[in-house]
């Protein structure tokens, strides 16, 4: 057994070998990073669990400019995912974890403040709602770093562990804002009311500013937690000598891969609420959008969770192409109720996102399980950061095709049809590949 808590830097380290693995700081890296994972989902998603209250609460947005404010924290995610992807073989985990949890205070004050005024310019919201994706970015930073401690044959289960329960956030920001802007969290030392009228005629105080204002002690503590327990493995690489992932063709399958699977995820996440607003919200006693929009990325989750395991006793390719068909099939069965003509077909649009989502959880936990088989530890943590660096743009991809899509035609069918023909193509990709016989990278 190994010392570990001296100092940041760990001087020996190998998963593989057990005189030179220590399970316990293993496992509790990876649930302290897991933590904070969680926390960076929920800021990241904060934005779509909001936007749909302000409206009305006195913000003059129309559709278009919601869609774009969900769109802004996927731009950002992406985009800092890609430096982040490159941090953990120079920063080491102990570095990371702490420094970007603290970053997530950032956007969780800007947006407490400017949710109070609704005069707040609109190029605020957007930039507040670009900052938001410093929480997607911290993503591509820390499953990269967590790989480094665990054995390959443990990589699915504690990989999916780690990003099934960090997709919670999403699930958890949008079941907990609808609740906590209820109430004063601390009498008017957190702001003051705002007034919302759901309907003409009705109004009620609102303090939407608790949506953010809530996260930020846990934040504090996830940042003691990364600082005081974790340390930092002995993989160390410059940014040079990490380009080279781009020479190898499998890094682009598989970032096409987890862009069919996280990028599903991520965007309908996004964009889960607006869909339910803009397609069934003409009905008389239409449902409220956040009372069903957290259903979908907690089916994701559990279905990531789950799925870790299984990755690991029947390997990854076989559970991406079931993951495959089944999102090809349920985007299908999505259309059927995206022109409804009553309130009676929404329980079953409902039913096939919670498909797609269930799916595409799936997928993400088995994209995860190929990568550490395809590459060897150090290229394999880069192409997990990148990959994920490129999925995280489903949330503004998402959003911006979906209101594109709906000022062009009217409706969202023509938005899914667009994603099966993605779909079928990964669909192959990853038979030819990875799951058939003979194929060149078994995994």
């Amino acid at each position: 057994m190994i010392k570990t808590l001296k100092g940041t830097w760990l001087k020996e380290w190998d998963p593989e070998d057990p005189k030179r693995w220590d399970p316990a700081l293993a496992w509790r890296t990876l649930w302290i990073t897991t933590f904070n994972l969680t926390l960076s989902f929920i800021t990241w998603y904060v934005v779509s669990a909001l936007v749909v209250r302000l409206p009305k609460s006195g913000f003059p947005l129309d559709t278009t400019q919601l869609f774009w404010l969900t769109a802004m924290p996927g731009l950002a995610g992406g985009t800092l995912r890609i430096v982040w992807t490159f941090l953990p073989p120079i920063l080491g985990t102990r570095h990371l974890v702490t420094f970007s949890t603290l970053l997530l205070l950032v956007p969780l004050l800007g947006w407490g403040f400017a949710v109070q005024n609704p005069n707040t310019p609109y190029w605020v919201l957007l930039l507040l709602a670009f900052l938001a994706g410093v929480g997607g970015g911290n993503f591509s930073g820390f499953m990269p770093s967590t790989s480094y401690f665990f054995p390959k044959r443990l990589q699915g289960t504690a990989l999916g562990l780690q990003a099934g329960i960090g997709n919670f956030g999403v699930s958890v920001v949008q079941f907990v804002t609808p609740w906590v802007i209820g109430f004063a969290l601390s009498s008017s030392l957190l702001g003051s009311s705002q007034t919302f009228t759901p309907k003409p005629g009705v109004s009620q105080p609102i303090w939407l500013q608790n949506a953010t204002f809530v996260w930020i002690p846990f934040v504090l503590v996830g940042a003691w937690l990364a600082w005081t327990f974790l340390r930092s493995v002995p993989v160390r690489a410059n940014f040079r000598e990490q380009l080279d992932i781009f020479r190898d063709k499998h890094t682009w399958i598989m970032t096409s891969l987890y862009i069919m699977t996280f990028g599903s995820f991520s965007g309908f996440s996004a964009i889960f609420p607006l869909l339910i607003r803009e397609v069934y919200g003409k009905f008389d006693g239409a449902p409220d959008p956040l009372r069903y929009a957290f259903l979908g990325p907690l089916v994701g989750s559990l279905a990531r969770v789950m799925a870790g395991p299984v990755t690991d006793r029947f390997g990854g390719a076989i559970v991406t192409q079931v993951a495959a068909m089944g999102i090809f099939l349920s985007a299908l069965l999505v259309t059927l109720f995206t022109r409804p003509t009553s309130l009676e077909q929404f329980p079953f649009f409902v039913l096939a996102m919670l498909l797609v989502f269930f799916f595409s959880g799936v997928g993400n936990a088995s994209t995860f399980k190929q990568m550490p088989m395809i590459f060897p530890p150090r290229q394999a943590g880069g192409v997990i950061g990148w990959t994920a660096a490129i999925g995280a743009y489903g949330p503004f991809i998402f959003s911006t095709l979906a209101a594109y899509t709906q000022k062009a035609t009217g409706g969202f069918t023509a938005f899914f049809y667009g994603l099966m023909v993605f779909y079928a193509l990964n669909l192959f990709l990853n038979w030819y590949y990875y799951a058939r016989k003979g194929a060149e990278k078994p995994c």
